[in-house]
């Protein structure tokens, strides 16, 4: 487990990620079938929001026992002989009220209702003495939900679009199509799992799914800005191929992705826990669940998929597939060198192979600068002091 965590946090490379790149896309492809599937034929559990129905209200304070949610749910299934769509306590203190969502209620089941209502917990009016009226009623229109589905449709495209632009002119193309192709995966996959599961879809539902876009999109550009970072210059090295610098990136950012998307999900946890369990605040439900499942597919995504479908659109290049072919002739040459089965001393170097060709470089340059350095500076020989004077040299002195 130790070697796992220091392979992570060193980030070498030891993780083959696109290597493995089919296994993942046989198990993104199951997934996204049975999402698909599961839209197709289950369908959402839409509420009333989107189908219309009755809202109940009342106030909670002065009431004749504290109101619990579940207490409501269960006055509401004695009275109507079905469970509500939602219960929930909204606000605190003195405009703290208990809101009950169904679907529409003729005026019968309205009567038998609030009168059950009063009998459990007798709210005040507005006199300050319980009051059957403290009890209101309200039809809610389904075309509320259609105008914020409309209204987030428009807002996916054009992020959508927004996106491609951004992509295609900070990146390249292929890094476009791969980020997009993993966006479309999480919308997909996240929809499916409420389908699946049958969560209730709420307007708030919807606004969660817009967020996690931006979370998804900001995973998929950390890892690519990596590789384009490694799969600089990449054509006229034969030292790694595309899939192994986009690999490397993959190491290099795994730990990183893996950090940040366990602190993204903490705070959608606080929510779930405190806000819907201890706080019993059913709105928080919706938005915490939507974005809990976004983010763990966003990161999913952007490690298993984006990474992989770009190598893949990157393959279809004929010059990274040249090198990819230079690549593997070098390393057959140093197997077979190895061996001994080839290359003998004295034959010319392979300059195609750009660890051969820095190693010849750095020998003539080292040759070079040792030829430009003098000799160190010796006696020459002749110098004074060897030097014999010649026999008719004059010495100054006068012959007797």
């Amino acid at each position: 487990m130790a070697s796992v965590f220091a392979r992570l946090y060193t980030g070498t490379g030891a993780f083959d990620i696109v290597g493995r790149r089919r296994t993942w896309y046989l198990g993104f492809g199951v997934l996204l079938l049975v999402c698909l599937l599961s839209i197709v034929l289950r369908g959402f559990n839409l509420g009333i929001d989107f189908t219309g129905g009755t809202q109940i209200q009342f106030p909670t304070s002065g009431t004749s026992q504290e109101v619990q949610v579940e207490d409501v749910r269960a006055v509401y299934e004695r009275a109507i002989g079905e469970e509500p769509a939602a219960v929930q306590i909204a606000g605190t203190g003195a405009a703290q009220s208990v809101q009950i969502r169904s679907e529409t209620l003729d005026a019968a089941q309205l009567v038998a209702l609030k009168q059950a209502l009063f009998d459990e917990f007798a709210p005040l009016g507005a006199d300050g003495a319980p009051n059957p009226s403290a009890i209101s009623d309200s039809a809610v229109s389904g075309s509320w939900g259609d105008q914020i589905t409309r209204q987030a449709l428009i807002a996916l495209v054009v992020f959508l679009v927004l996106v491609t632009l951004f992509l295609a002119f900070y990146f390249e193309r292929a890094m476009a199509v791969a980020a997009l192709v993993a966006l479309v995966h999480d919308v997909v996959v996240t929809a499916g799992i409420y389908s699946l599961i049958g969560f209730e879809v709420t307007p708030s539902t919807v606004i969660g799914l817009l967020t996690i876009l931006g979370f998804s999109l900001y995973d998929t550009v950390v890892v690519f800005d990596k590789v384009k970072e490694n799969t600089r210059g990449l054509l006229g090295l034969s030292r790694r191929t595309y899939a192994e610098a986009a690999n490397l990136a993959l190491n290099q950012t795994l730990m990183r992705s893996i950090n940040t998307s366990l602190i993204a999900v903490l705070p959608v946890l606080g929510l779930l826990v405190i806000g819907v369990g201890l706080l019993g605040v059913g709105t928080l439900a919706d938005l915490a669940l939507v974005q809990m499942v976004g983010i763990i597919a966003g990161a999913v995504s952007s490690l298993l998929l984006a990474t992989p479908l770009l190598v893949d659109l990157k393959m279809r290049d004929p010059k990274v597939r040249e090198q990819a072919e230079r690549v593997r002739m070098r390393r057959a040459r140093a197997s077979a060198a190895l061996a001994g089965a080839t290359g003998t001393e004295g034959a010319d170097p392979d300059t195609s192979d750009d660890d051969v060709l820095a190693t010849e470089l750095r020998k003539e340059k080292a040759l070079s600068a040792a030829s430009g350095v003098p000799a160190r500076a010796g006696r020459p020989a002749g110098s004074s002091r060897d030097r014999k004077p010649a026999a008719n040299r004059p010495t100054g002195r006068r012959r007797a």
